[in-house]
């Protein structure tokens, strides 16, 4: 499967990959109660960055205090999408976004970074579409413009 990261609106959608071993990583996190600052410490003690996705994940998780399988969270994944309550960005076959703005906007994918981030012009239209085969329409189109920084 994919891997697996999670968005919100008009922001940067992608929790970042996860970081090589540094110097926090293998000490043991200082824990208060608080969950937030508990599930911060926790990421870095591992060598982890806290980014907002795995801070919010982490914090659910900790709150909820259910052990929760990697089938259980790609299933639940799907049927949100399924329900149209995420929407499902796929970018070269090698990575999925579940992006919780399912309105029709498009994307810009960063490559150096690998962050998706939507793109801010809502008029934004293509003047041609395909013709489609017989006994199909179209369901939705996405774009993403793929964008590296400048050699």
């Amino acid at each position: 499967m994919p891997e697996v990261e999670t968005s919100d609106n008009a922001s940067t959608l992608n929790d970042d990959p996860v970081d090589s071993v540094g110097p926090s990583a293998g000490r043991q996190p200082s824990l208060t109660g608080c969950p937030w600052h508990d599930v911060n410490e926790m990421l870095q003690a591992a060598g982890l960055r806290p980014t907002r996705q795995r801070m919010a994940l982490g914090w659910l998780l900790t709150l909820a205090k259910v052990p929760v399988s990697l089938a259980t969270v790609y299933n639940t994944l799907n049927q949100l999408t399924d329900a149209g309550l995420l929407r499902q960005v796929s970018v070269d076959g090698t990575k999925t976004y579940f992006d919780t703005n399912v309105t029709a906007h498009h994307h810009f994918y960063l490559e150096n970074n690998h962050e998706l981030v939507d793109i801010p012009d809502p008029h934004l239209v293509l003047q041609k579409m395909p013709e489609v085969p017989e006994g199909y329409e179209i369901a939705r189109v996405d774009m993403i413009v793929r964008l590296r920084k400048k050699r």
